[in-house]
């Protein structure tokens, strides 16, 4: 099968298909109410700033797709609620249109209608072992803000025809941090980053994370469908493989910059992200039949995260974003990883 006719078979099982993970770790997060907060809701300021972008809010749609004809669409309705709203979105990884420039438009009309947003580029680091030059390339193709290089082992594990050789990534990496001219995101897709991975990648020269941790979509169960025999076994038992996002967030969020993404399902889990010390969060299967319908829909999507999220900070006396760290009440698994990673966070109230 070829990279864009994989791309699409993707697309149909993330709409058709049960694809997501268990236990993103918010479930062990609560956000202390305010039952007093002395603000007026409709003053609460959610703006804020990420790799020198403004951001209405802190929160993006994640990279989901293109690479396909049938790609564009999704990907151009993202780019227009994006732009109307003014927040920031990634591309999927753009391998096919690398290998195929005739592919090249429906990531390129990401910027033809968002020619404000923050855009990030997204490449694999197994792609860029092959060829390091891949890299410029995919941010030219789209004038990107930023570039994410994704770890996706996992997947590759799960799929017969995957890219198993993980050898070297670090030192390009290290090259590509060192080459491009923009900031580079390390970033995962369902399987999460440690604290010990992001002082690796900081080390090199990375100036964000994107942890991508386990409770959103599994990459390892949308390869179930597509997989015969063993792999498909093998694929049911790696469905739940992974670092909780929330368990990723407090790991990496004192090491750099940090992008909450896996599970993010309302403006709820948007705060208690931020609350735990993320940047920003994103999500992407939310937005995927939205996107499929209207630029619209998108918006209307969009609006019920944005909004949920001034809710949770009114309700929490949070007149800005930075003002919701630390109030949480932590509790479950998520309590006991700060004990065994021995993690110490200044604002935290531990069950």
């Amino acid at each position: 099968m070829t990279t864009p006719d994989r791309k699409l078979e993707h697309i149909k099982i993330c709409l058709e298909e049960k694809v997501e993970s268990e236990y993103s770790g918010f479930e062990d997060v609560m956000l202390i109410h305010n039952a007093l907060p002395e603000l007026n809701l409709d003053e609460i300021d959610t703006n804020t700033r990420f790799l020198g972008k403004e951001l209405s809010a802190p929160f993006m749609i994640a990279s989901m797709t293109g690479g396909h004809r049938d790609t564009k669409s999704i990907n151009k309705n993202i780019a227009i609620a994006v732009e109307e709203l003014k927040l920031g979105m990634g591309v999927g990884s753009q391998r096919a249109a690398i290998e195929k420039p005739e592919l090249a438009d429906s990531f390129t009309v990401v910027r033809e209608y968002a020619p404000n947003a923050l855009i990030y580029a997204n490449i694999g680091v197994a792609q860029l072992l092959e060829d390091i030059e891949i890299a410029d390339r995919a941010v030219e193709m789209i004038d990107a803000d930023a570039l994410a290089i994704h770890l996706n082992f996992l997947q590759e594990a799960i799929q017969p025809e995957g890219d198993t050789n993980a050898k070297g990534c670090l030192k390009v990496i290290e090259e590509v941090c060192s080459s491009v001219k923009v900031p580079v995101i390390i970033k995962e897709t369902g399987a999460g980053i440690s604290g010990d991975v992001a002082r690796v990648v900081k080390k090199a020269g990375a100036s964000a994370i994107d942890v991508g941790g386990r409770g959103g979509t599994s990459w390892s169960g949308v390869e179930v469908y597509r997989a015969d025999g063993i792999w498909k076994d093998i694929g049911r038992d790696f469905w739940n493989w992974g670092i909780p996002t929330a368990f990723c967030i407090v790991e990496c969020c004192e090491i750099l910059p940090t992008i909450a993404t896996g599970g993010i399902r309302s403006g709820i889990d948007v705060a208690k992200a931020i609350a735990l010390g993320a940047r920003v969060a994103s999500s992407a299967l939310p937005f995927l039949r939205p996107a499929t319908i209207s630029a619209e829909e998108v918006v209307k999507k969009l609006e019920y995260f944005l909004q949920g999220l001034k809710v949770a900070m009114f309700l929490t006396s949070s007149e800005k974003v930075e003002d919701l760290m630390g109030k949480v009440f932590i509790t479950g698994k998520l309590k006991e990883w700060l004990k065994f990673r021995d993690l110490r966070l200044r604002g935290f109230t531990h069950g």
